[in-house]
């Protein structure tokens, strides 16, 4: 590769992801990023590190996972009744949870992509239904593992809709609603904007 096609690739990338890194922040202050159901919420902010994960590869995608999860781990501090009471558990357990989880995502979204991108148009659809299922079983299977054990107040389970565990919480809200939600949303979303922004990359490198 020439220096300048290579020039081209670092600024592409740069701009990507400083881009996706705002647009992470913004979704994650404002309604757009998560929508609540009950204890957890619908995670549409992990839709950018997918797009990530897919156009600049693994090392974005988790670099774009860990904003992510630091902005999931300031929701514990700021009226996300789940995460509230996991921090007053173990606030170590819950930045694992929360943070080392979602890097995780973007990485192995990242590595997926690649080994699936000679399938051509589907590759994006996988990779984008992949990063929702991932994020999904390692938050979930790590929340489990840390957090399994725990059971709510009578206060507590009242502000978390009437769920008394978070056996019952993971069971109940986030097998049930957000996963298949979230994997059709990042699957559709993954295809068309994954596709039109790696698209737009190639175009860029012809210049």
């Amino acid at each position: 590769m020439s220096d300048s096609a290579t020039k081209k690739n670092w600024t592409f990338t740069l701009t990507a992801t400083a881009m996706l890194t705002a647009m992470i922040v913004v979704m994650a202050f404002t309604p757009i990023g998560y929508i609540r159901v009950f204890a957890l919420s619908i995670t549409l902010i992990i839709v950018p590190v997918i797009i990530g994960a897919i156009t600049c590869g693994p090392a974005v995608g988790a670099f774009l996972g860990f904003v992510f999860g630091c902005t999931s781990f300031a929701q514990c501090f700021m009226g996300d009744a789940l995460g509230a009471i996991l921090i007053s558990v173990s606030p170590v357990g819950t930045f694992v949870n929360c943070v080392v989880t979602r890097t995780l995502v973007g990485f192995l979204c990242g590595l997926i992509f690649r080994v699936v991108r000679k399938t051509g148009k589907w590759s994006y659809a996988i990779a984008g239904a992949s990063g929702a299922l991932l994020n999904t079983i390692l938050f979930l299977g790590c929340l489990m593992l840390i957090f399994g054990r725990v059971k709510f107040s009578p206060d507590q389970a009242e502000s978390l809709g009437g769920l008394d565990s978070v056996m019952s919480t993971v069971i109940t809200i986030a097998i049930g609603v957000n996963c298949p939600i979230e994997i059709a949303v990042c699957a559709i979303f993954g295809s068309a904007i994954g596709g039109a922004v790696n698209a737009a990359m190639k175009r860029f490198r012809r210049q």
